[in-house]
């Protein structure tokens, strides 16, 4: 029955490419310039580097540093604290990148993988405070308590998901081994490569989703509602873009970009599966997970937005 439904969808998608060639040009070309003028540039550098820490061993030393902090807080070995300050700090998917690496390579646990990928593949500050904050909501005066919420919501819920996952007080020190192994000489090209791979990866999950929203445009944006609640979670920067265009007050847009930018979309969901597909980490509950952040991510900025 999945099955037949994944065809089904293919070839009404292939359909509508047949039937609206503006659309999908015009679709095409919007994803293909949002891949290239920001998420490549953006994203690319932290992929390569990322794999170098891997690949070169540095990763035993940084997380070395992070352990006495971020390891009692969040109950966490010594590597889940390298996911963290990459999830929170490179942006969507680099959580989930990093995360499914680790577990590949046996340095973390799956309980572990499982528990840091719930509050851990998080946007980027510097794309909520450039794009978001400042060129859309264009209020550069709440950058640090919006920021704020925004990493706050997750921290908050990390507490939540430990306790579902069975994260003992001691944490999840449980490693087979102290240190990862060094790859050799080769490390520096197969890292180039591997970053090149993924990120041409994500570009190929925006076209798709613009292709997608474009269509939707044409065939169901025929009210604010869907255009303010629907539509833009498919793609969160084309997502925010409407939000913040829509006939909403300003309050209302800061709490719809908000949530949106606490769950990153559809399209980001897409991403984080490719990212864990060759891993025995499930979707399901990561999708379940961020959708619960986006509600209580609202509702903070409800509270906070009340009372200012």
């Amino acid at each position: 029955m999945k099955r037949l439904l994944t065809i089904l969808c293919v070839l009404l998608f292939f359909t509508a490419m047949l039937i609206f060639p503006k659309e999908t040009f015009q679709g095409a070309s919007s994803g293909v310039l949002l891949w290239f003028h920001t998420v490549l540039p953006t994203l690319l550098p932290f992929l390569i580097i990322s794999n170098l820490l891997i690949h070169t061993g540095a990763i035993n030393l940084i997380s070395r540093l992070l352990a006495p902090i971020l390891c009692r807080f969040f109950r966490v070995s010594p590597y889940g604290a390298f996911v963290i300050l990459i999830g929170f700090l490179c942006g969507c998917p680099m959580g989930s990148k990093v995360t499914a690496d680790l577990l590949k390579k046996e340095a973390i646990c799956e309980k572990e993988a499982r528990y840091l990928l719930s509050f851990c593949n998080n946007t980027s500050p510097m794309f909520i405070v450039s794009y978001i904050l400042w060129q859309n909501l264009n209020v550069p005066e709440l950058t640090l308590p919006l920021l704020t919420l925004l990493t706050a919501a997750p921290v908050l819920l990390s507490f939540v998901f430990r306790c579902l996952y069975h994260i003992p007080v001691q944490g999840v020190y449980i490693t087979s081994q102290d240190t990862l192994s060094v790859n050799g000489r080769d490390s520096l090209d197969t890292c180039i490569m591997n970053g090149f791979e993924t990120i041409t990866r994500i570009g190929g999950y925006i076209i798709l989703f613009s292709i997608l929203i474009s269509f939707a445009e044409l065939i169901i944006a025929k009210s604010a509602a869907v255009t303010a609640l629907l539509l833009p979670t498919l793609e969160i920067t084309t997502g925010i873009t409407m939000i913040c265009s829509s006939p909403l007050s300003l309050n209302n847009q800061i709490i719809l970009a908000l949530a949106l930018t606490s769950f990153g979309g559809w399209c980001a969901a897409a991403q984080t599966r490719a990212m864990i597909m060759d891993t025995s980490l499930p979707l399901g509950p990561y999708i379940a997970e961020k959708l619960i952040t986006a509600l209580v991510t609202s509702l903070l900025a409800w509270c906070f937005l009340s009372f200012r």
